[in-house]
């Protein structure tokens, strides 16, 4: 295993467990406390995928999480609450220290401060998996015989922490007289709260962001949510602009090298699906190696399992930051007309799903369209 987040932890673990005569050894470049960004999101849905493969996990790391039932849209003063999304979240870091946990209660002895800098460290194993990243040293000597590309999502985005404490996962649009700005804010943890912040590149130039220190940028982004922060400040963790980058790999296997998580391809974060594919590759990846003695075929057979599953979610993640990329002009539409939009973003959702799930949001969408009085609606 090449790579220490969840992914590979969670490969790690799942497979000394079940193979407890074999050898895993994981290399992870970083301190075992070490982590960027701040917290993890899963949706109900992918819980319950979790939960179906590995319930002991899920029903251990489940109390330690803050969990919700809806999103709210803030827009311009405004403010819908969108029923039914359930969500729970837990800090990033946490939820690497119970992986480790689990992985080392299973005879997996990870190897920190351990960087590997080329494949041939790794002879006489009979299975390399890189988990390690969106900058994976295995996919990058290969990029030709994975078939990797590689491009850039428009808009630019900072990942923040606060310890503001936010009930729902929420979306908070702001427009100034120099552009326009989005966060996405959610708890997941009693005192702390994950913020990230988004704009697109005009409202980035206007800014002068590329002439702005770490601390200046997070001074703009105070002073732009200031409403929002309600007097908390933003807390850095490497918090620097960058660009979405989009990974995708044609083919997910090369020799006895194998791709899970972000080395093999990247999910948008406004569809908070990262971590969810990570972990779901790795349970697909030992099915895979389970079900076939030949390394060759079940890396196959994991390709052929997962890669349209995986393509499905990455179709709609890309729809999803397209969204985003021109989020400006949907602000123009009035509040609800702007949830409706955000809601069914992605393409997968249409009305009658929409009022099975969210019913009274849909009640009160469908009141202020047919001319009624939104507001005493959503009260009622």
């Amino acid at each position: 295993m090449i790579g220490g987040g969840p992914g590979g932890l969670y490969f790690a673990y799942l497979w000394k467990k079940r193979h407890p005569e074999d050898q895993v050894d994981l290399f992870e470049q970083n301190p075992a406390d070490a982590t960027w960004g701040f917290g993890v999101v899963f949706s109900d849905q992918a819980l319950e995928f979790l939960r179906a493969d590995d319930p002991e996990t899920v029903d251990a790391i489940a109390p330690h999480m803050e969990s919700w039932e809806n999103i709210t849209l803030n827009l311009q003063g405004g403010s819908v609450a969108i029923d039914g999304v359930g969500f729970s979240s837990i800090g990033r870091l946490e939820l690497l220290q119970f992986l480790q946990q689990r992985a080392l209660d299973v005879g997996v002895t990870p190897r920190f401060d351990t960087q590997i800098h080329g494949i041939d460290q790794l002879n006489g194993h009979d299975l390399i998996v890189a988990a390690d990243g969106l900058n994976s040293l295995v996919r990058r000597a290969y990029e030709g015989d994975f078939g990797t590309s590689l491009s850039y999502s428009s808009n630019k985005f900072v990942w923040y922490g606060t310890s503001k404490r936010f009930d729902t996962l929420s979306q908070t649009f702001v427009k100034t007289d120099r552009g326009a700005f989005n966060a996405h804010h959610y708890r997941y943890s009693p005192t702390m709260s994950t913020f990230l912040v988004e704009c697109d590149h005009a409202t980035w130039q206007a800014y002068g962001f590329a002439y702005k220190d770490v601390e200046q940028s997070k001074g703009v982004c105070e002073e732009v949510f200031a409403d929002t922060l309600g007097g908390h400040c933003l807390v850095s963790n490497k918090s620097v602009w960058r660009n979405f980058p989009w990974v995708w790999n044609e083919h997910w296997s090369f020799k006895n090298m194998v791709l899970i998580g972000d080395a093999l391809h990247s999910a948008h974060f406004s569809i908070g699906s990262g971590t969810r594919l990570a972990i779901e590759d790795a349970i697909a990846l030992v099915k895979a190696l389970e079900s076939d003695a030949h390394l060759n075929t079940a890396l196959l057979r994991y390709q052929a399992a997962r890669k349209p599953v995986v393509q499905k979610l990455v179709d709609a993640a890309r729809t999803s930051a397209s969204w985003y990329e021109n989020f400006a002009q949907h602000m123009q539409l009035d509040l609800m007309d702007f949830a409706y939009s955000y809601i069914t973003r992605s393409g997968r959702i249409d009305d009658s799903r929409l009022r099975a799930m969210s019913p009274a949001f849909m009640a009160r969408y469908e009141a202020a369209k047919n001319g009624g009085d939104a507001a005493s609606e959503a009260t009622a």
